[in-house]
């Protein structure tokens, strides 16, 4: 999935809990998936952040070179920016992205 063109708030806001509620039949299962569904984002965000910044990596830094390589600062500063991926979880259920299978016991 691309999350660098998520449409998801990059700042807190007021969420009414009803449309979560009718997502799922229930606030504490919606709660649930949304929270399973933001480490699955934060975990490829994460993956996928390591492996570009480890172009840069080399086994000789110097203090020089830390301070100086733009590029792998701007690429760190282009994933603050995004959103949290509570709020790309949040968006994806309200949007319908997000399939919950209920198991029965």
């Amino acid at each position: 999935m691309n999350f660098k063109n998520s449409s998801a708030e990059k700042t807190t806001i007021t969420r009414d809990t009803i449309l979560f509620e009718d997502k799922c039949g229930n606030i504490y299962e919606a709660i649930v998936a949304m929270s399973k569904r933001a480490n699955q984002i934060s975990t490829d965000l994460k993956e996928e952040l390591n492996s570009k910044l480890q172009e840069f990596a080399s086994s000789t830094d110097n203090l020089e070179e830390i301070f100086e390589n733009r590029e792998q600062i701007e690429i760190s500063k282009f994933y603050e920016k995004m959103p949290k991926p509570v709020a790309m979880a949040m968006d994806q259920l309200i949007s319908d992205e997000i399939h919950i299978r209920k198991i029965e016991k």
